[in-house]
């Protein structure tokens, strides 16, 4: 009976052949109705109909899962056919539970043994699930079976065992397997390997592979990208233009994120105009990604424009992404205009929302305004806080000087504070000069965090800026004793599409001797304006000429000395810095924008400062 049901449909004995008013059937009543006929003339016994019934149920487009399983234990002796139809539709549907209940209830029956199309379904249901066990047992059951060397129910044991982090195991099936050709199965392994975090074994096998599809390269490109590793994600994406696979709608969403973080503005415009010219959608996901990489490579107006641009604007996430855009370059008043648009438009923010209006205030100094707006979000929306929103909040007050108001909360919140909060307040009690609140959040955070070299830094900071050295040097040997390093300063900056990166004091790049000479004139020109370096930021106790020397060589003014060697007069710059940017950098980067009549669109890791004939957007509250 197995063997008649599936041979091809011109087969006379084909079920569809046999009961032609079924395939025929296009509405669930019309079938209700050859449903309610059949019990009417006794066909509904002949495992055949009730085979045919049953797959119009769980497999057509008009899908409906709850009548199948109240038809199927209807079913006297159901055959293999109709066991494998209604699992296969429950993990189709992602009633993966009940699939390998169904399938337990199958052996427990008896009279059926499964076949190599019972288990594809039911070992995608096991991989769902991440149930190593039950996957253990189904692999055991296969070899029994003699059903192990199928490519289907081999590929599917290998998906178990990537799902469950299993990849040892894994990549043993998939060496026995040798299916060269089975660029699906290489896509899996590809993929366990990034879910593990191991980019090196995921970039040997991906390599090796002898075809790559599209899903390869998306798959290691959004593995880089997820993973921190931005400028090899870029990479890949180079490298895919190179090949005869073209990006496609999933690609560009992989790859944004990284362009973005890198700020590769030009790389940015060129993803933008692929999508249009090949007519991808910008829907509401992409569009926010958009969204997202104008605003982190500095063109907050381009930002706009694409949200302006998104038809369906119902998804919270788009306006997230425009409003945290809005915020970071320093519009707190545009972003809570968007923010009263989004709820007029009938969108319900999301806590997320919530963060990026109260980052808004904060860079603002918009207190009362984020006070407003945390209480909305509490006593209107019902939202619990999340450590976020507490973080924002003790930034908010901190930056404001409200700096017992904010210990206060951190003293009352119901969660324990993590270290972004209690650097927050950190960094506020060293703008606002109180010591001894700031050695009290200090010694706290050496606690909890004894490795993280954030709040030695910062204590040293506030000694420094108070000319206490003694207290610099006991900081600096504590973390000399426990080998705690600070995180180099670095920047970055684009240029006809190659992204450039200096450290501190680095003096490794080709034009290393022109970026010296920059450096040199700046240093006068700047001079010559009145200009003196702060100092007080320094952390040795050294002479006051060393000091300007140390200042002289921090990685933003490399990328931007870096950036008037290699650009025309009048061409905006852009740089991107993985640290907040230091007193004199801002100060000094101000004079620079005047004296060389260049916009220069600076990124630090806390906000955007668009320097402009001599000011800052930040208007000094940073």
């Amino acid at each position: 009976m197995n063997t008649i049901i599936h041979k091809p449909s011109t087969s006379p004995n084909h079920p569809s052949s046999l009961f032609p008013q079924i395939s025929r059937c296009k509405t669930t009543r019309h079938l209700k109705q050859i449903h309610a006929h059949f019990i009417k003339t006794g066909q509904i016994h002949h495992p055949l109909a009730a085979a045919e019934l049953l797959k119009f149920l769980t497999l057509s487009t008009q899908r409906e899962i709850k009548y199948a399983r109240k038809f199927f234990s209807q079913i006297h002796h159901p055959n293999c056919f109709s066991w494998n139809t209604i699992i296969r539709a429950l993990a189709d549907s992602d009633d993966n539970d009940q699939a390998l209940l169904y399938f337990s209830h199958m052996l427990t029956d008896g009279l059926v043994e499964p076949n190599k199309f019972t288990f594809p379904c039911v070992l995608k249901a096991c991989a769902k699930l991440a149930r190593i066990e039950e996957g253990k047992q189904l692999h055991g059951f296969v070899v029994k079976l003699g059903l192990v060397s199928d490519e289907f129910v081999r590929s599917n044991l290998v998906r178990v065992y990537v799902m469950c982090g299993a990849m040892k195991d894994a990549r043993v099936l998939f060496y026995q397997t040798r299916l060269e050709g089975n660029v699906v199965l290489w896509n899996v392994m590809i993929d366990g390997y990034v879910r593990m975090g191991d980019l090196r074994a995921s970039r040997e096998l991906f390599d090796s592979m002898p075809n790559k599809s599209v899903v390869s390269w998306n798959v290691m490109i959004s593995g880089c990208a997820q993973n921190g590793h931005f400028k090899e994600a870029i990479e890949m994406f180079h490298d895919m233009q190179l090949g005869d696979v073209s990006p496609n709608y999933v690609t560009l969403v992989s790859v944004l994120p990284a362009i973005s973080r890198l700020g590769a503005i030009e790389l940015g415009k060129w993803v933008h105009l692929f999508a249009e010219k090949n007519e991808i959608e910008i829907d509401d996901v992409l569009g926010s990604a958009l969204i997202d990489m104008y605003s982190k490579c500095g063109n907050i107006d381009k930002a706009v424009q694409v949200f302006e641009g998104i038809r369906n604007k119902k998804n919270p996430i788009t306006w997230s992404a425009i409003i945290g855009g809005l915020a970071m370059h320093g519009r707190a008043r545009d972003a809570l205009d968007h923010f009263w648009r989004m709820q007029q438009a009938g969108v319900t923010p999301s806590d997320v929302v919530y963060i990026g209006v109260l980052s808004a205030c904060s860079h603002a100094g918009l207190v009362e305004e984020g006070r407003s707006v945390y209480y909305h979000m509490v006593n209107v929306a019902g939202l619990l806080p999340r450590i976020e929103h507490y973080g924002c909040m003790v930034d908010l007050l901190g930056r404001a000087g409200c700096l017992e108001e904010a210990e206060q909360l951190i003293l009352n919140m119901p969660i324990k504070p993590d270290d972004v909060i209690l650097k927050a307040l950190l960094g506020a009690c060293k703008m606002h000069g109180n010591i001894e609140m700031g050695e009290r959040i200090a010694k706290i955070l050496m606690g909890w965090y004894p490795h993280d070299s954030g709040s030695y830094v910062a204590l040293s900071n506030m000694f420094a800026s108070e000319g206490n050295w003694e207290g610099v040097v006991k900081v600096r040997l504590k973390m000399k004793e426990l080998d705690i390093r600070k995180d180099p300063g670095c920047s970055w900056i684009e240029l006809d599409g190659v992204i450039h990166e200096f450290l501190v004091e680095d003096d490794s790049h080709p034009r290393a001797e022109g970026i010296h000479s920059m450096l040199e004139e700046m240093s006068d020109r700047l001079r010559s304006v009145g200009y003196r370096p702060n100092t007080t930021q320094v952390l040795l106790n050294m002479d006051e000429k060393e000091k300007q020397s140390a200042l002289h060589y921090h990685s933003e003014k490399i990328a931007i000395a870096f950036g008037l060697i290699s650009t025309k007069p009048q061409t905006p710059l852009q740089i991107v810095k993985n640290l907040r940017v230091c007193e004199d950098c801002h100060s000094s980067i101000k004079l620079v924008s005047k004296i060389y009549n260049r916009k220069i669109i600076v990124r630090d890791r806390k906000r955007f400062h668009h320097f402009e004939n001599g000011s800052c957007s930040c208007m000094d509250y940073w």
